[in-house]
């Protein structure tokens, strides 16, 4: 007789676990974005693809450019704008604002001159990875406002060393912050070419490179209210993140183009908002022009914060909850 129980017994727990397993299943499938199809961030290179930094204060807004973009070009031999027509600005819409972006690399900055030379903006590098701050940044940042200039604080990206948050947050914390005072650019990430090793895209694929820049980016309009600036060229931006359009729809592009013209742009961009046009001009550091008038110059500096995006809705089933009540169904259904 005893024998003769066990068996139905088995068979009935067999039939509640495999009863149990469908029920799992049918509530992981059906439990929506809540946690179920969350796509999970592709992990970054397990060990750096380039080596740590070494030249940060030579590292600046299209500082790789001429090394990967033979066609920009070339670099005039004399700083006299009278002699080298190519130095002047592009030929753009009357009255758009003239400006510049400098690093540790130029060191002090004589901005009175830059001012009276008629410019109206400037980018300042503030960090680099999550290791560099740069020596000039208070000299050049502190100096453009004094003189009149509304400026505004960019982070060279480094996306094989940390992660887009960790580098958003050293940005934030080293100068990159922002405030609606109408004389602050927003903050800028600077994304190009890897200058320290053989891969321009810093080993990371464009799935890999697209969540990067994302988590960067969502830092950054957590903390400040506002999205980056996206710095970049489009060849770089179209080879190293498949061409990807999302971002144009959130961030300002300033585009590199050493040109007469800001030329193709990258994916998901139908107009630029800077341009970086020459790599040397009557500026010191680089020549840059806004896509405006002063007064959208002004706009720009001073626009309404934006809301950070929505989090995820809440899981409609806790997995914990429901494997809990599942192991006592089973169990009830061994003693019952």
């Amino acid at each position: 007789m005893r024998r003769s129980l066990r068996r139905p017994l088995r068979h009935r727990a067999a039939s509640v676990l495999a009863g149990c397993t469908v029920i799992a299943t049918g509530l992981t499938l059906s439990a929506g974005p809540g946690w179920a199809s969350l796509p999970s961030t592709p992990p970054l290179p397990t060990t750096p693809v380039s080596a740590p930094p070494s030249h940060p204060d030579t590292d600046h807004l299209g500082s790789t450019i001429r090394a990967h973009e033979p066609a920009a070009k070339p670099t005039p031999t004399t700083p006299d704008r009278s002699a080298t027509p190519n130095l002047g600005p592009p030929v753009v819409a009357g009255g758009q604002p003239q400006g510049l972006d400098v690093s540790g690399y130029q060191g002090t900055v004589d901005w009175p001159t830059v001012a009276a030379n008629g410019a109206q903006f400037a980018y300042v590098k503030a960090t680099e990875g999550t290791g560099y701050l740069n020596p000039s940044f208070a000299q050049q940042y502190n100096g453009s406002a004094i003189t009149g200039l509304i400026r505004g604080a960019y982070h060279f990206a480094l996306p094989d060393q940390a992660s887009g948050a960790d580098q958003a947050n050293y940005f934030i914390d080293n100068g990159g912050g922002w405030s609606a005072d109408g004389r602050t650019l927003p903050p800028m990430l600077d994304i190009e070419y890897d200058p320290y090793g053989p891969d321009i895209c810093y080993g990371l694929n464009p799935t890999q490179m697209s969540a990067w820049i994302t988590d960067f980016s969502t830092t950054v309009n957590t903390r400040t209210g506002r999205f980056p600036t996206i710095y970049t060229t489009t060849n770089w931006w179209n080879t190293c993140t498949g061409a990807n359009p999302t971002f144009g729809a959130t961030n300002p592009l300033f585009i590199a183009h050493y040109n007469t013209t800001p030329g193709p742009l990258p994916a998901g961009w139908s107009s630029q908002t800077l341009w970086q046009y020459s790599d040397t001009g009557i500026y010191p550091g680089d020549q840059d022009t806004f896509n405006g008038s002063a007064t959208q110059l002004s706009t720009f500096a001073t626009a309404t914060p934006t809301t950070p995006p929505t989090p995820p809705p809440a899981p409609p089933y806790n997995l914990g909850t429901v494997f809990a009540l599942l192991l006592a169904l089973f169990l009830l259904a061994i003693f019952h």
